[in-house]
């Protein structure tokens, strides 16, 4: 049944990935295209659109999918699937924190989970990099460059250097997302 497939992936990948929704887009990404809920050029528009709405990615990348897939009850499902272990793991790290930070092996072990953190992250950023901007698709697929993409990237990356240069701070990322939005209307025609 979907349903309980959904929300049992979703609980999975919820309760494994650590590092929030960044770290779990390698993860719902091989999810869903090998179980063919989507393809990978459906997973790339999708995620523009969930990383440009409000909330967090993770919930917006288990509701879209669970809903391509189930309609509301697939949403609703694999939202509270992606959801919950983080609920009951904080509710009980929030009960035993005070005691917990002091012993050496849970120090070890968030010591050891960071680097892998990071990992996910920058493997996600340069997936999601050479397939939207190289076209690249795998080790024996070919490159179809999206000029129109790098030289969006390219504008957007330069305006970001050059306020934080000019202001002495970051320029805000839904301002980029409405600037990048625009030229791809430009760029792309409607």
């Amino acid at each position: 049944m979907i349903y309980l497939k959904l929300f049992y992936t979703f609980f999975k990948i919820g309760l494994f990935t650590f590092g929030g929704g960044y770290a779990m887009i390698p993860i719902v990404r091989d999810t869903v295209v090998n179980n063919a809920w989507l393809t990978d050029s459906e997973f790339l528009n999708f995620l523009a659109v969930c990383e440009s709405t409000p909330g967090p990615i993770a919930i917006n990348m288990a509701t879209f999918v669970g809903s391509s897939q189930g309609g509301l009850l697939g949403a609703v499902l694999s939202t509270l699937g992606v959801v919950l272990p983080s609920f009951i793991i904080i509710l009980i790290i929030a009960a035993l924190i005070s005691n917990l930070l002091k012993y050496a092996g849970v120090n070890a072990f968030l010591g050891g989970i960071r680097p892998c953190v990071v990992g996910l992250i920058i493997s996600a950023a340069l997936t999601l990099g050479a397939k939207t901007l190289l076209g690249f698709s795998g080790l024996h697929g070919e490159f179809q460059v999206n000029i129109r993409g790098i030289i969006i990237f390219a504008i957007i990356a330069a305006i970001a250097f050059i306020y934080k240069k000019i202001r002495g701070k970051k320029i805000s990322p839904i301002l980029l997302i409405v600037l990048s939005a625009g030229m791809g209307i430009l760029a792309y025609g409607l």
